[in-house]
């Protein structure tokens, strides 16, 4: 006899969610790699610091960064240097700090992520298309709830 979703469980149907959502996620992402590559010639990690630092007008020090993203230090370290390299991002001092450097997006940095920005939205809109808002919406404030019960 197969067990019905009804009738298994609640820890088993818990951890097929899961596994559905994770494989969800992996396959998103990697859809966005590959466009990252394709289009911008760049990676979703610098994506991802550049939409950190689009929040933070003032910028953000790599602590803060890497706290973020939940990344290492290091890991910022290197995309922060080829951002830089590149006119994105510059390090300004921290007044009182002589070690510390807070990192922002220049001008060509935050046109740059504007592009993206766009790009980024209108890819997850097409990937979650079958998904109705409101159902976007609610299924948002589950998983809210969620990772707000966890910390």
């Amino acid at each position: 006899m197969t067990a019905t979703p009804q009738s298994q469980p609640a820890s088993k149907a818990r951890l097929r969610l899961w596994l559905r959502l994770l494989k969800t996620t992996r396959r998103v992402e990697a859809d966005l790699r590959e466009r990252f590559r394709a289009e911008f010639a760049t990676t979703l990690p610098r994506f991802d610091v550049m939409a950190a630092l689009a929040r933070q007008e003032e910028g953000l020090k790599m602590s803060q960064i890497s706290a973020t993203l939940r990344v290492s230090g290091g890991n910022v370290t290197g995309i922060v240097d080829r951002l830089a390299e590149e006119g994105l991002v510059e390090r300004c001092a921290v007044p009182g700090d002589r070690r510390a450097a807070r990192v922002r997006l220049t001008d060509l940095g935050r046109g740059e992520f504007a592009r993206q920005a766009e790009a980024h939205e209108a890819w997850i809109d097409a990937l979650l298309g079958d998904v109705e808002a409101n159902e976007a919406a609610l299924m948002s404030r589950r998983l809210d709830a969620l990772t707000e019960d966890s910390r």
